[in-house]
């Protein structure tokens, strides 16, 4: 069988034992075997393939002829690092020993169930931990001396000890600002529900440097099996019933200590692996082999023992026969006898043993196909001769014919296609796959294309509650799609990016210099002089190391300077803004609740480092109404400060004056603003309005200047080098791709959106709404730039 890789393999193997179980009734699993080169690269695909078929209860209706075979299998040569947990970390520990010990290995580590016994890890604190490791800025080492062998003993940020510090000073003072303790920055994220967890990670990691340093120092066999025993004791712990697993180890030990015969000789860290790594692979026992379900053992000898059906698994070209690597320490390589072991030879041997061990069938599966290319692979080089061997002792009729033809089968890539359920396609009278679901898939790739439905059909029931939040408003106004889905719908999109950072940082993203300036603006604005703000970011370890963080600070500094300075112009002297509850009655009874942050004296302000967009403006514009509304005796402003768009300027003022002159014309117009935008919200709340904040923002303004509104919100909404709010993951979820803005100009109004407060004149439903969510505010809003 030619299968496309390895997982097909498996579901190939376990078809054709379904079919040789339906065409002999006196066949049972037990009389079947499936032998591998290599058990441990198959087990998984095993365990998820045999595992995932259909299971009949006993108490079920279902005749007992309908009842699909028990295929469940029993792994047996599997490695002793596999089956003894204690063993794997054990394995594993000595793997580090002379390693980086980046922040992934020590994480792995930390989360093999051994560890987490010993450290009362569970999954949550484990997740706890990853966070810490991240925003601590821990890349490798264990501390400065550790990186010694990397000629980087001088540089002790992105350590393990310097992001333990950060956490244990945190447990003690919050990051306020740039204030460190020493050289330490606290890490602003560590509560005191976490005070003990930070202690056993700290417990953790002082066991770990104790096992590395005692495995590191050459010594005799003996002292190996004392410095493995003490790491593993100090390292791990094994669950009351099964102290074998200690145990194990121990005899394990034992045994190389006995076969070293009282040497004195040091061994060096890979002396000692290469001495263990054979008594931690998998060996042949009795355990889990012929206990009346189907067998996967490896090619092994003594393995061949007759068996009705024998099944070869993964028998490729460059994996069988198998290579072994040129050990120098091994004379006989320096002087080459004839009857000196050669494994190659073994498995060749292995391969007829097995293939005489078949009493009725035999059954060799190999990747005769790439599965990304599907470019043909050749068996392995046994198996080839196997086939040369058939074409030589079995004539077949016909010119040219091959006897091999009648014995390989050719499986398609994907278990649902159509060939492996078409009669005689792959093999004589009958289909080949037994899989229903796959069965299903097949028929659904091959019926009639609908067309994709819409994400909904039409707008879901409203639910106006009596209470809107100001934060749910706000983030409506940023992204209204965004918050539809959150709100209405409780979904997320977005990418998740789970790999943990080993590297040290040498050249920052953009996402990582913005969240550099953000953090020294905010210090700044604090009253904080910019040069404490700047150690205290060196001593966080998000910074490039040593001299390369210059061009960041050289980059980062001047920006923020230009922000901070007009800020200081507009607002007066640093200080800390006061934030102010507000609450609004609107009309027909409901209620607008919210925090308002930011305001200094009469100004309502946001000075942040990001590039002033549509987002901050439109999020400032609704708080500044909730605040007009709810203190109409106090004639507020607004202003928005930070970066420029425009390359030649450096920082961007939107100013919004105060409304009437007079308390009650105030609270008037901003009851009425906030209606309409309360009214939107509960649009947008009931399905994904056609619109976006910032493609909405430049079309509402160029139709406001009788420009070309189409071209002004297109060139917002397509993307070009970089992604827009076309791509944007909620916009592709909810139209269904990616979607022209053409397209989105063709859904017209409904009768529900004319009238009073809709600007008639747009033919759109896109303009309608772009323009009432954008006219009152580009009405009064003054926007500029400034070098």
């Amino acid at each position: 069988h030619a299968c496309h890789g390895r997982a097909r393999q498996v579901e190939v193997v376990r078809d054709a034992i379904l079919h040789l179980l339906a065409e002999d009734t006196t066949l049972e699993p037990r009389d079947v075997i499936v032998m591998c080169p290599d058990v441990e690269a198959f087990a998984p695909l095993v365990h998820a393939t045999f595992g995932a078929g259909e299971v009949v209860e006993d108490d079920e209706a279902a005749p007992s002829g309908d009842r699909p075979p028990d295929l469940r299998v029993r792994l047996a040569d599997r490695s002793l690092r596999q089956t003894n947990p204690v063993l794997g970390v054990v394995a594993r520990l000595l793997e580090l020993a002379d390693q980086r010990l980046t922040a992934s290995q020590v994480l792995d580590l930390a989360d093999r169930e051994p560890v987490r016994r010993r450290f009362r890890f569970d999954d949550d604190e484990i997740a706890r931990i990853e966070d810490w490791v991240a925003d601590s800025g821990i890349r490798w080492g264990l501390d400065a001396p550790h990186r010694a062998p990397f000629k980087l003993d001088a540089l002790d940020a992105g350590t393990w000890r310097a992001g333990l510090d950060r956490i244990l000073v945190g447990v003690a003072m919050a990051e306020a600002g740039p204030r460190r303790f020493g050289p330490v920055l606290p890490l602003d994220d560590v509560e005191s529900g976490a005070i003990e967890l930070a202690g056993r990670l700290a417990e953790l990691l002082d066991r770990l440097r104790g096992a590395v340093d005692a495995l590191s120092v050459p010594m005799p066999v003996a002292g190996w099996a004392e410095a493995i025993g003490a790491a593993a004791d100090a390292l791990c712990a094994a669950p009351p019933r099964e102290t074998w697993q200690r145990a194990q180890l121990e005899r394990l030990l034992d045994d190389a200590v006995r076969e070293a015969a009282g040497s004195t000789a040091p061994l060096a860290l890979p002396e000692i692996r290469s001495l263990l790594a054979d008594r931690l692979q998998g060996r042949p026992t009795r355990a889990n082999f012929r206990t009346g379900h189907l067998t996967v053992c490896t090619l092994v000898p003594m393995r061949s023992v007759p068996h009705r059906v024998v099944c070869l698994l993964g028998l490729d070209d460059g994996a069988f026969p198998r290579r072994t690597a040129r050990d120098g320490d091994d004379l006989v390589l320096d002087d080459p006898r004839l009857g000196d072991r050669d494994p190659r030879t073994e498995d060749r041997q292995m391969l007829l043993d097995a293939l005489l061990a078949a009493s009725d069938r035999l059954v060799v599966t190999y990747s005769g196909r790439d599965e990304r290319t599907n470019t043909p692979r050749p068996p392995a080089v046994p198996v080839g001769e196997l086939l040369d061997m058939v074409d030589a002792t079995v004539r077949v009729p016909g010119d040219g014919a091959r006897a091999r033809d009648q014995v390989v089968v050719e499986h398609p890539l994907q278990p649902f296609d159509r060939r492996s359920f078409e009669p005689g396609r792959l093999i004589p009278g009958r289909p080949w796959s037994f899989d229903r679901v796959m069965l299903a898939g097949a028929r659904a790739l091959e019926g009639e294309r609908a067309p994709a439905r819409p994400f909904l059909a039409g707008p879901l029931p409203a639910e106006a509650a009596p209470l809107v939040a100001l934060e749910d408003l706000v983030r409506f106004a940023e992204h209204p799609v965004k918050a539809f889905l959150r709100g209405r719908l409780g979904v997320r999109v977005g990418r998740r990016d789970d790999e943990t950072e080993d590297a040290l940082p040498v050249q920052l993203d953009g996402l990582q210099e913005w969240g550099v300036g953000r953090r020294l603006l905010e210090a700044r604005l604090a009253g904080t002089p910019l040069d404490a703000g700047v150690e205290a970011e060196i001593a966080r370890g998000t910074l490039p190391p040593g001299r390369l963080a210059l061009p960041v600070i050289e980059k980062v500094r001047p920006v923020v300077e230009a922000i901070a300075a007009q800020a200081e112009a507009a607002l007066g002297p640093p200080g800390d803004p006061d934030p102010v509850d507000v609450r609004v009655e609107l009309p027909g009874g409901r209620s607008l609740r919210g925090t308002v942050p930011g305001l200094r004296g009469d100004v309502l302000a946001a000075v942040i480092y990001s590039r002033v967009s549509a987002r901050h403006r439109l999020a400032m514009w609704v708080r500044w109404l909730a605040l007009t509304a709810a203190r109409p005796e106090r004639p507020v402003s607004a202003l928005v400060i930070g970066r420029a768009e425009a390359r030649e300027s450096v920082v961007t003022l939107a100013r919004i004056p105060p409304l009437a002159p007079d308390p009650e014309g105030r609270r008037a117009t901003a009851l009425a603003q906030l209606t309409t935008l309360v009214d939107l919200f509960d649009r947008g709340m009931r399905e994904p309005l056609p619109i976006a904040c910032l493609s909405s923002a430049a079309y509402a303004n160029a139709a406001a200047r009788n420009l070309n509104a189409e071209a002004a919100g297109r060139n917002v909404w397509k993307s070009d080098r970089f992604d827009k709010e076309d791509r944007d993951l909620e916009h592709q979820l909810v139209h269904g791709g990616v979607l022209d803005f053409t397209e989105l100009l063709e859904q017209l109004p409904r009768d529900d959106e004319r009238g009073d407060g809709w600007d008639e004149t747009e033919p759109s439903r896109f303009g309608r709404y772009a323009r009432r969510l954008w006219a009152p505010l580009l009405a009064i809003e003054k926007v500029e730039d400034r070098s």
